[in-house]
């Protein structure tokens, strides 16, 4: 299989990975993980065991996938972002049975250091800005920025701002 792993990573046993993807530096993916086509995982990445990953998705430097996220195909999380899964964690009570999922569509982007609380849906090619913290759902194409994030705006599946959303 045509894949690439750096010799710095982790890719535990029964992690499926598909073909042309590339893992670079200092990446644990779990054995749990199910990962498509033509992905990247840049420096300092970490895939938990319940995380579905489809074809041609580009995860920045830094970013963690804890379980209970699904992205879905062409997704980009940008540098440092970050995902949750529990909602009100404390370090001295378990709460692995009450992770929320979280589930990313085709097409969206996650700006750098932005923060995605779990249990939300991002909708089709949204666009969410550097910085937002999301808590809840975003509709296909939409904008959104701040803390926490508002919708400002429509994108298209280019990436570029348009006034009106588009359809599906």
């Amino acid at each position: 299989m045509n894949v690439t792993i750096h010799p710095t990573s982790i890719v535990d046993d029964g992690a499926q990975l598909g073909e042309g993807t590339r893992v670079w530096h200092w990446v644990h993916i779990s054995g749990g993980a199910r990962i498509g086509e033509r992905c990247s995982f840049g420096q300092n990445v970490f895939v938990g065991n319940d995380v579905l990953i489809g074809n041609n998705v580009k995860v920045q430097n830094n970013v963690s996938i804890y379980d209970a996220v699904t992205i879905e195909d062409d997704v980009f999380c940008g540098p440092s972002m970050v995902f949750t899964n529990v909602y009100n964690p404390r370090s001295a009570i378990i709460r692995k049975n009450e992770y929320r999922r979280t589930l990313v569509k085709k097409g969206a982007t996650i700006g750098a250091n932005a923060t995605i609380v779990c249990g939300v849906t991002l909708g089709d090619y949204c666009f969410i800005a550097a910085g937002a913290v999301v808590n809840k759902d975003v509709m296909p194409y939409a904008l959104m920025a701040g803390v926490p994030a508002k919708q400002i705006g429509w994108m298209n599946a280019s990436g570029e701002r348009v006034t009106k959303q588009p359809s599906l």
